[in-house]
């Protein structure tokens, strides 16, 4: 497509996205929350089970991807963020009573969930939720975050992720074009699950320690679920937008585009 400039309606949106995408952070959400700094609860996670997140988020993001997208209609309609909320509290709630042995069960649950709450987004932006291209977006936005201090599962910008990812995500899209998701194994769809899971990871971990905040219990199971995923529904959003306005005007012109508004906030 050839790049074309983007309307005033549509800068305001790529605003709106780059506002969605960029702030608040994760961190800053659940320090809000929680009301105590998350080191507390940090240094109560169990060594074994900081070093089990990384296989514990790789097999519940290769499930989401497996199931989501059969749980919804393909049919273009409005998104339903509010019922994704409500499930997502509940898995957060019924998991939280449990600890972290909970958690094991939990964090698979409400990874489809919120892969299911992406995806809605998305077919609500006017993504084919049936395609490839789409399923693998909406797996990049489980990498995505808000650039706040301390968050560690953000450390770089949009683009700089989005441009990390994208020999993993051609190559996962071809290989998923050819053979489908049926060929869980393929080694193009691993490397690209692992390099999202090591992100993603530090967002599961931030949640665990935050249900272990002294004072905080595991009634903040459902608290915490919705503010995972309602974090995760603007960043998707967001992610969605830009994709939207790229299919209009060619991805050049919306990153220029972007990189304006850059320039603006920096005078």
């Amino acid at each position: 497509m050839n790049a074309s400039p983007l309307s005033s309606a549509d800068l305001d949106e790529l605003v709106r996205a780059r506002a969605l995408l960029d702030h608040p952070s994760l961190t800053a959400r659940l320090s809000n929350v929680v009301g105590s700094p998350l080191e507390k609860g940090m240094a109560r996670l169990p060594e074994r089970w900081r070093g089990g997140v990384g296989a514990l988020a790789h097999d519940a993001l290769l499930k989401a991807m497996n199931t989501a997208a059969k749980t919804l209609d393909s049919a273009p309609r409005a998104a339903s963020p509010r019922l994704h909320k409500l499930l997502g509290s509940v898995s957060g709630g019924a998991g939280g009573a449990f600890g972290l042995a909970g958690l094991a069960v939990e964090i698979p649950l409400s990874t489809v969930l919120i892969m299911r709450a992406i995806l809605d987004i998305a077919r609500a932006e006017g993504e084919n939720i049936g395609s490839a291209q789409t399923r693998l977006a909406a797996l990049e936005v489980f990498a995505l975050g808000g650039p706040g201090r301390g968050d560690d599962a953000a450390e770089s910008g949009y683009y700089a992720v989005r441009a990390a990812l994208a020999t993993s995500v051609g190559e996962a899209a071809r290989h998923l074009a050819e053979k489908g998701l049926t060929s869980e194994g393929a080694p193009a769809l691993v490397r690209l699950i692992t390099l999202v899971a090591t992100r993603y990871k530090v967002q599961l971990t931030q949640k665990a320690a935050g249900m272990l905040v002294p004072g905080i219990g595991a009634a903040a199971g459902a608290g915490l679920n919705l503010m995972f995923m309602d974090h995760f529904q603007d960043v998707s959003r967001g992610h969605f937008i830009v994709r939207r306005l790229e299919r209009c005007h060619g991805a050049e012109a919306v990153h220029t585009a972007w990189q304006s508004i850059d320039l603006k906030r920096s005078r």
